[in-house]
């Protein structure tokens, strides 16, 4: 698009966690999903990674929030500044005109009229003239490489901030799928749990989700192991400093019982699809999308559970938004688009 471009067009992943946008063909936003606001007058200090450094770190005049809570909009007004600061800066500058933007915006499949709403209104209200509407795992399997219109099934499991989306798809349809509030928010509570109730020690979300990300597992019995995680932090006693050790195979502990919700969900949607697209799984294997994707292992638990191989993504944390701009560049030829 060049400055005279009378038309913008903007693949936005508005995820939980993190929000990704892509504009022109690339990736121009790949940012926490948070806000910094002023208390007393509700103007918007910071957004994405600056605002994320102030998170748990604010003093009484400043707020931070995450606008959006198991993959949908909780806070509205919060929603809508963090796109308009997101959008003020993707906006190419020069142009004699305010061009028009033209969004597609990926939500959960579980998502309710009233969600979908919010997401429209949201999107509307922070410069979007045309916006478009694609659900999450049918943005995941266009990133992932499927050919979802082909009468064929293939399956996907996206693990995003708030939600776990499992959906197979056929004919550029969803067939069945389940979407649950167990996800990577989930994960890093169990975390800060598990170490309160273990070690008895308090740690913030950051440095949960630091955890998380270093030594999160799905199983105790990696090939390849990682080193321990140390971590010091106040006593819940004395409040005096701690210094502890977390092994990898503690972490696959803490996450256990959220991973078997996982499982559960899993082998559900394998039992409603149709005998013939289960053999269409069985022979295309499921493939994993979203943060989640990166837990150690999980493919491997995965694949015991079910007998189906499962593979990762390419770039699972980029799949979604890699789907939805694959999306917003067949707009007109994709019927499973809502707008």
């Amino acid at each position: 698009m060049g400055i005279f471009s009378l038309t913008q067009e903007l693949a936005i992943d508005l995820g939980t966690a993190n929000t990704l946008i892509i504009h022109n063909g690339k990736v121009v936003v790949d940012e926490p999903s948070i806000v910094a606001l002023d208390v007393h007058t509700g103007r918007l200090i910071a957004v994405g990674e600056q605002a994320q450094k102030m998170h748990e770190r604010t003093n009484p005049n400043i707020k931070t929030i995450r606008p959006l809570k198991n993959g949908v909009i909780a806070d509205f007004n919060a929603t809508e500044l963090m796109l308009r600061g997101w959008i003020k800066k993707v906006k190419t500058s020069g142009s004699l005109f305010a061009p028009s933007l033209r969004m597609v915006i990926c939500i959960p499949s579980g998502s309710t009229n009233v969600e979908i709403r919010a997401v429209r209104d949201s999107a509307e209200h922070a410069g979007g003239r045309e916006v478009f509407m694609i659900y999450e795992p049918m943005a995941a399997a266009l990133g992932a490489g499927m050919d979802v219109e082909a009468p064929e099934g293939h399956m996907v499991i996206d693990i995003g901030g708030g939600t776990s989306e499992i959906a197979c798809i056929s004919l550029g349809g969803i067939v069945c799928s389940e979407s649950i509030n167990v996800a990577g928010d989930v994960f890093t509570t169990d975390i800060q749990n598990y170490v309160r109730q273990q070690h008895s020690i308090r740690i913030g979300e950051r440095t949960a989700e630091a955890i998380k990300h270093a030594i999160g597992a799905a199983i105790s019995d990696l090939e390849e192991e990682p080193e321990d995680f140390e971590v010091t932090a106040p006593n819940m006693l004395t409040s005096l400093p701690q210094l502890v050790k977390l092994s990898y195979s503690e972490v696959a502990h803490a996450l256990e019982n959220s991973l078997s919700k996982l499982d559960d969900a899993l082998m559900k949607v394998l039992g409603s699809m149709p005998p013939e697209l289960y053999t269409d799984i069985v022979k295309n294997g499921i493939y994993l999308t979203g943060g989640g994707a990166l837990i150690k292992g999980l493919n491997v638990r995965l694949q015991k559970k079910t007998g189906i191989p499962v593979y990762i993504a390419d770039d699972p944390l980029r799949a979604i938004v890699r789907g939805t701009g694959i999306a917003l560049k067949n707009i007109n030829r994709f019927s499973f688009l809502m707008k």
